[in-house]
């Protein structure tokens, strides 16, 4: 992207301040700004421009139209170009003004505190990308249900494993399975590949069972390498409901020498949000025959504290919407405290998902969650690259 090639749109009512954005713009190598100092004349401007606004840095204090009404005008009128929102408000009013944004469909690139800088600019602009880029292919076609059910029978499919860190002590405390498909023509491919076609056959106990029974013996490859580790395992519903889970469950485990606490079933917070007696019933069993039980993508369904105190599970896994960025946004920090405390308030651990970086893994260590799972401590790995990711890990701590 050549930014000297962009048209920028500069609204802001003080003089100086519209003179300050706009010569930032140009520290970055824009030739084309044109400002306007309220509103209603900002919204004239993306109307009529000729070459068409890219970009539109707008102060939320426009007068005569401000900029919260500013942004639903422009979503109205189908606008394309890519909003920088510039604010004196505090860090969770402009968080805020981010949601009301991309609820209303515009192309937030992001929001500023006043003033701004040369380096935040840059990197909102960074994110802009041109109406009519064209999305990339799919590194692989879709796929039917037969290729995908062949691809099981040949035991192409395999469990890869990410780790999970316990933050006080930086000890490998679990490691949590992702499917992946070893495809011979495309490669190594991820869950988007197959889980909808298995999902809309009513079959994703075909891909459950394989990863279960690999996982397993994973886990025993493992433990006989002095590595006694816990694997956690994502279950769907109605994989989890089949009247001879339990006893296909306790079998496997019997085979390969595992005992049950070192398994964990994690389930998504939508299973549980209609509570269901069966499900209950089996989740019940499943921790008294000594498994864990984690509820996974915390925080992206409308639960209460009354029903997850009535399912018996031994972990919340809060959902890495939550998570990524709640170091420097004040309104998705309180949210991730408020999880962390109500896991501690019902005696569970909690487990961060997605944390990228080490500004995430400082800031829930201050919080006290319990553990970390993402990208800045390993990506999901086979599981005899898991000896040597645990040996390096080890020497940096």
């Amino acid at each position: 992207m050549d930014i000297a090639q962009l048209q920028f749109l500069v609204a802001e009512a003080e003089p100086v301040q519209r003179e300050l954005l706009a010569g930032l713009l140009r520290s970055l190598g824009a030739q084309h700004i044109h400002t306007v100092p309220d509103g209603h004349a900002a919204l004239l401007a993306v109307q009529g421009a000729a070459p068409p606004i890219d970009i539109a840095v707008i102060d939320l204090a426009l007068p005569g139209m401000d900029g919260l009404e500013l942004i639903r005008r422009l979503a109205e009128e189908k606008c394309r170009a890519g909003l920088i929102v510039v604010g004196a408000q505090s860090g969770d009013i402009l968080f805020s003004v981010e949601t009301m944004a991309l609820a209303y469909g515009v192309d937030l690139l992001g929001t500023s505190a006043k003033p701004a800088t040369v380096g935040r600019l840059e990197k909102l602009i960074a994110h802009y990308t041109p109406p009519g880029t064209p999305v990339p292919e799919p590194a692989h076609p879709a796929f039917t249900f037969a290729e995908v059910g062949k691809g099981l029978q040949a035991r192409e499919f395999d469990p890869f494993f990410q780790p999970k860190i316990e933050l006080e002590t930086g000890q490998l405390k679990g490691l949590e399975m992702f499917a992946r498909w070893r495809h011979p023509q495309h490669g190594v491919l991820g869950p988007a590949a197959f889980v909808p076609v298995l999902e809309a056959n009513g079959r994703i106990d075909f891909l459950d069972w394989s990863m279960i029974e690999k996982s397993v013996a994973a886990c025993r490859t493992l433990h006989d390498q002095g590595i006694p580790i816990s694997f956690s395992v994502n279950v769907a519903p109605s994989t989890l409901s089949h009247p001879q889970f339990v006893g296909q469950i306790t079998a496997c485990l019997e085979r390969h020498r595992i005992l049950p606490g070192y398994i964990t079933f994690e389930i998504t917070e939508s299973t549980v949000l209609q509570p269901d007696p069966h499900l209950l019933e089996r989740l019940l069993r499943l921790r008294m025959m000594g498994f864990s039980l984690a509820i996974d993508d915390y925080g992206t369904g409308r639960s209460n504290l009354q029903l997850l105190a009535s399912i018996p599970f031994s972990e919340l896994k809060i959902d890495r919407s939550f998570v990524d960025g709640a170091s420097r946004k004040r309104a998705l920090g309180t949210v991730l405290k408020s999880y962390l405390g109500l896991a501690r308030s019902l005696d569970r651990r909690s487990c961060a998902v997605g944390v990228e970086t080490k500004q995430d893994w400082d800031f829930l260590q201050g919080l006290g969650c319990t553990y970390a799972q993402g990208y800045y401590i390993a990506s999901p790995m086979a599981v005899e690259d898991v000896p040597a990711w645990l040996a390096e890990w080890r020497e940096f701590f």
